[in-house]
């Protein structure tokens, strides 16, 4: 079970402003680009890659972004916590909460591929504490549990 940690998630301009002020906050500029990064990104329901949120982002803007820039843009989203890549899918997702400071619990589903993000800081503390004492520095823990969500259990 997980610690009780409740947040409250933003959503549309309300999630944007508080990725703007975190970002901000972090010594950053919102930029419009960045600013059409996260919007796409947060447009998704599932992970997306970052060829995904270029593609979303040259229709929408009718001109072509280049999937670079926009993998340079999320490494900086991912650093100040607006982001989160699911590993295993080489995707990303946007941060509901991103003042607050979790390590990453993904649960992924292998049927429908979605994925949802938990918080439970005894166990990714407990992570954090095998790490110390194999003698190894741990920055950045991410556990990604494989399965079927509860929709798709019900098939």
């Amino acid at each position: 079970m997980a610690h009780a940690h409740h947040h409250h998630e933003p959503e549309g301009a309300d999630l944007a402003q508080a990725a703007k002020t975190t970002l901000e906050r972090a010594g950053e500029q919102w930029t419009a680009m960045r600013a059409s990064v996260f919007e796409a990104l947060a447009g998704f329901e599932k992970p997306a890659s970052a060829y995904d949120i270029a593609d979303a982002m040259s229709k929408a803007q009718g001109r072509r972004v280049a999937a670079n820039s926009v993998y340079r843009i999320l490494d900086l989203f991912v650093g100040a916590n607006l982001a989160r890549r699911v590993e295993s899918a080489n995707a990303y997702v946007a941060n509901a909460h991103p003042d607050c400071l979790h390590d990453c619990i993904f649960l992924v589903c292998d049927k429908c591929g979605q994925t949802t993000h938990i918080d439970d800081d005894r166990l990714t503390g407990a992570v954090r504490d095998a790490a110390r004492g194999a003698g190894f520095s741990p920055e950045r823990p991410v556990i990604e549990v494989r399965g079927r969500c509860s929709d798709c259990a019900k098939v």
